[in-house]
């Protein structure tokens, strides 16, 4: 009579790992760019209807929006012998920076002026030129599958057709100076007022 095969028992994913990618197949899912080969990425586990396995993201986003999990990941010391990792300190100024510029970015719609003459009106293509006036306004965009709420350049001369676009997000077009004026604190009045009559009437 032959014995049964002993069957091993599958090997328990740990809570997270930080190791270099093995390809540059994985994709980052704060970023949602690919995470390229030998990258550091930190995979965080989850269980779902597939069975378990790892949310992989670029090391360096997650400290700036998924810090707790690196915490975790650095207290465990989530990875294998030879891999070389930044100091935590390291990473804990990623966040701090990354909530700096959180606290000083803008929600369109909003007016300023154009610090640089490299951007591009996203409804014409021309340049926008340094120190001339330009608007945020927001849209919605598809991305892998979701939609999500994003925002576009415009010349104050663009902003009434970029309202009729299928993208754009602005429910009501004629509040738009209102918006404009409360989400606008950094540009002068003079200024503001100076947008408006170059967008004209809504």
């Amino acid at each position: 009579m032959s014995e049964e095969p002993v069957r091993e028992e599958p090997e328990e994913l740990p809570e997270y790992k930080i190791e270099g990618a093995r390809s540059s197949r994985s994709s980052c899912k704060t970023c949602k760019r690919k995470i390229q080969k030998d990258t550091l990425r930190l995979g965080v586990r989850i269980e779902g209807p597939f069975g378990v396995g790892f949310l992989w993201h670029h090391l360096t986003c997650a400290a700036k929006r998924h810090a707790q999990h690196v915490e975790g990941a650095y207290e465990l010391r989530a990875w294998a012998e030879g891999v070389e990792v930044p100091p935590l300190e390291e990473l804990r100024k990623l966040k701090e920076k990354a909530e700096e510029q959180k606290k000083k970015r803008k929600d369109p719609p909003y007016a300023e002026r154009a610090p640089s003459g490299r951007s591009k009106c996203k409804l014409c293509g021309e340049l926008i030129e340094k120190g001339a006036l330009r608007v945020a306004l927001p849209i919605v965009v598809e991305f892998y599958g979701q939609t999500r709420q994003g925002s576009i350049l415009v010349h104050t001369a663009c902003v009434q057709a970029a309202l009729h676009t299928d993208d754009s997000a602005v429910e009501d077009p004629a509040g738009l100076p209102q918006e404009l004026e409360a989400n606008s604190r950094d540009l002068p009045p003079e200024d503001l007022a100076r947008a408006l009559d170059e967008i004209g009437a809504l």
